[in-house]
């Protein structure tokens, strides 16, 4: 039975109306994603950078779970095989179609976490104001469970491990110039694993896939779930 890593990026979340980072759409309030993503622009304005993801968490619970989501979901319901879902996405439409063997690489926005004592909270409440560590009590201490531009993304060392052991590598909805994330097809293969593709254009990283095939998730996710389920 093949075992199976998933990767997944914006695009993904794309179709069901979550803004992309580096797409045509990737500014918000005017402002550049590392501007309000890094530990500096936390330091600088840390009211900006709240109120940044006060807003995209509240905008959650305008979007849905489209039909690649739900047909991940079923791979992980319904395959008897090892799988592993990776995602970069810091939504939780991946959660809300199903899924549960999955791991968050770059955090996730229903979460804080607290530098004064490293814990880490469910929150789907606005982190901007007053707030206090559920934990440590410290006082306005908490920040976006997010992974920032110069931090070190989340499960690299179970992630690795996954795709040295992997039979197949899929990504769907990645761009290919976000690292690690882009270096994930270069480990899978050089360990033997088949690399597919999903993307709505060539990524940056399409030439060292075996196959790469284009067009919305929404029909080629579902489509090969089918093929994979049916052996």
């Amino acid at each position: 039975m093949q075992r199976i890593v998933i990767l997944t990026g914006a695009g993904i979340s794309a179709e069901s109306g979550v803004p992309t980072f580096r797409g045509p759409d990737g500014l918000w309030e005017g402002h550049r994603v590392e501007d309000v993503a890094t530990p500096e622009a936390f330091r600088r304005d840390p009211v900006l950078v709240q109120r940044f993801y006060d807003l995209r968490r509240e905008a959650l619970g305008r979007v849905k779970p489209n039909a690649a989501h739900k047909a991940l979901a079923r791979l992980d319901a319904e395959w008897p095989g090892e799988l592993l879902l990776v995602t970069q996405n810091v939504d939780d439409l991946h959660e809300r179609a199903g899924s549960t063997r999955m791991l968050h690489m770059h955090g996730q926005l229903k979460s804080a976490l607290c530098p004064a004592c490293d814990g880490r909270f469910r929150w789907e409440a606005p982190l901007s104001g007053e707030t206090r560590c559920p934990a440590c009590s410290a006082p306005d201490t908490l920040r976006p469970d997010i992974v920032w531009f110069g931090e070190m993304p989340y499960h690299m060392d179970e992630i690795d491990r996954a795709l040295l052991c992997a039979d197949l590598f899929i990504s769907i909805g990645t761009s290919g110039n976000v690292y690690p994330a882009a270096g994930f097809v270069d480990l899978a293969r050089h360990a033997g694993a088949r690399c597919l593709e999903l993307n709505l254009d060539p990524s940056m990283t399409s030439g060292r896939f075996h196959e790469s095939r284009l067009g919305k998730a929404g029909d080629l996710v579902p489509e090969l779930v089918e093929t994979l389920l049916a052996g």
